[in-house]
């Protein structure tokens, strides 16, 4: 597995996509990003992301709660873009529990992060079924239409995007997908860019494993456990670009029906990001 991770002292998960093979060529170093959250970038990643990668655009997928209580540092040259992938109130309304939104949307919302794992542990939004509600629901149908108009129109002589949501794994995880498809990069990349989050999180994923064995959790419990602690499992991706690809008939196929990307369009993109 190759390592695609670049140094950014308290920025987790972050990578770079250049080098992956994609359309008989490789993708440009050094303009696509994607990462954990920002809210801890100490000054020599802020610094890096200003001087070393020139960033001219941070995509923020988090939900609007989060980025108002921990929004990202500024980065000199770089505007911050906010696109909402998703919102509790669309779990909740995926789960068929509208009563659960009273209890879990007023006042401060969650503040317990162990009641808010039961309730999305108990009501199936643990799983893969995840991934479509983040990609075929209309908030994040929008967020990615968004993102790639964005990506259609920089021009990456000027410097790199980079995009990040809490961990830099699921709605970030999805876009570095999407992005990866439409490049030209095949499935095993895919699943390889996609899996490298556990390398990342090796450790936190061990405690987080031990923790559940210790308290004698059921394995389903356990994988949702992890899954929502940092980790990732391939079934997850698999899932999600098997629907698609039957939906669809390809990842571009959704690309162009839901997110109204041209064949002409997805030409600009090949051309700007692969050497």
């Amino acid at each position: 597995m190759r390592n695609t991770f670049i140094d950014l002292p308290g920025v987790n998960n972050a990578r770079d996509l250049g080098g992956y093979p994609a359309d008989g060529k490789r993708i440009r170093t050094g303009v696509l990003l994607r990462s954990g959250k920002l809210c801890n970038a100490e000054p020599e990643a802020l610094a890096l992301l200003s001087g070393k990668y020139r960033v001219k655009y941070i995509v923020d997928f988090r939900m609007a709660k989060g980025k108002d209580q921990i929004p990202d540092p500024e980065v000199e040259g770089a505007e911050i873009v906010m696109l909402s992938v998703v919102e509790l109130e669309d779990y909740i309304a995926k789960a068929g529990k509208p009563e659960l939104a009273d209890q879990y949307l007023s006042g401060d919302g969650v503040k317990d992060p162990k009641v808010l794992f039961r309730l999305a542990y108990e009501y199936g939004m643990l799983s893969p079924d995840m991934y479509l509600l983040l990609l075929l629901g209309e908030r994040g149908k929008k967020a990615y239409r968004e993102f790639f108009r964005l990506l259609i129109s920089h021009d990456p002589e000027q410097g790199a995007i980079l995009w990040h949501c809490e961990d830099g794994k699921d709605r970030a995880g999805l876009a570095a997908m999407l992005i990866l498809s439409v490049l030209g990069a095949d499935r095993e990349a895919i699943i390889e860019d996609y899996m490298l989050t556990n390398e990342g999180n090796q450790a936190r994923i061990a405690k987080t494993r031990a923790a559940c064995e210790a308290a004698g959790m059921p394995p389903d419990m356990t994988e949702a456990m992890i899954f929502s602690d940092g980790g990732v499992f391939e079934h997850y991706m698999t899932f999600a670009l098997d629907t698609l690809e039957n939906k669809y008939g390809s990842i571009e196929g959704y690309v162009r029906e839901e997110l109204g990307v041209t064949d002409e369009e997805l030409g600009i993109l090949r051309e700007k990001y692969l050497e």
